[in-house]
């Protein structure tokens, strides 16, 4: 349990006011530097595979525009799902390594980061989420975001970040609990698996 405190926080904290840090933040935010230091190794998410061909669900989240949109609707190419928050540590510290995926990969694989933020309603955290992405200068990640978090409920999620690769069909290959380095070895051969049939 407690790797899995280090590497995510659960729905509970989702549920306290966002204004109070999970207690997992300040663990998270000291292994934050664990990227680019080789003392201390980066955390590491918990596969599941168990969801394997299970069609994206139909709920919808807001785009960066405040358009609405369905998650099952994007297919055509593998896509990289990562649910994350504001005040979740451990995405806060992932959203950089996805950032620089995204810039790798272009076009061949879709990455969609979708904020889970609630407090204050849509409004309040549209604009926290928006504020958090100018803050840090994304270069290829967009501000999407469920505050009704219909995605945790449709995927029977209660940690974030949890990221979900699709195939092109919309077919769930895997899912990451926690967080983890989208840039390295390990993460170049799981999303390989996306073409893999």
């Amino acid at each position: 349990m407690l790797g899995l405190a280090l590497a995510g926080c659960d729905r509970q904290k989702a549920a306290a006011p966002q204004g109070e840090a999970p207690a997992a933040n300040a663990t998270a935010d000291a292994a934050g530097a664990a990227p680019g230091n080789a003392a201390e190794p980066y955390p590491t998410g918990r596969l599941d595979r168990s969801h394997r061909g299970e069609h994206a669900p139909d709920a919808t989240f807001e785009d960066g525009q405040g358009r609405e949109v369905r998650l099952s609707a994007f297919r055509g190419r593998p896509l990289l799902v990562n649910l994350w928050a504001t005040w979740c540590g451990p995405c806060v510290v992932e959203l950089p390594s996805l950032d620089g995926l995204a810039a790798r990969e272009g076009d061949g694989l879709r990455i969609l980061t979708i904020s889970q933020d609630t407090d204050g309603g849509a409004a309040s955290a549209r604009q926290k989420v928006s504020d958090f992405f100018a803050a840090h200068r994304f270069s290829r990640l967009e501000p999407n975001l469920d505050s009704r978090m219909q995605l945790m409920g449709a995927l029977h999620l209660d940690t974030l970040p949890t990221t979900i690769l699709y195939n092109s069909q919309g077919e769930e290959v895997w899912r990451m609990t926690g967080m983890s380095d989208w840039q390295d070895q390990r993460a170049a051969r799981l999303l390989m698996e996306a073409d893999a049939g």
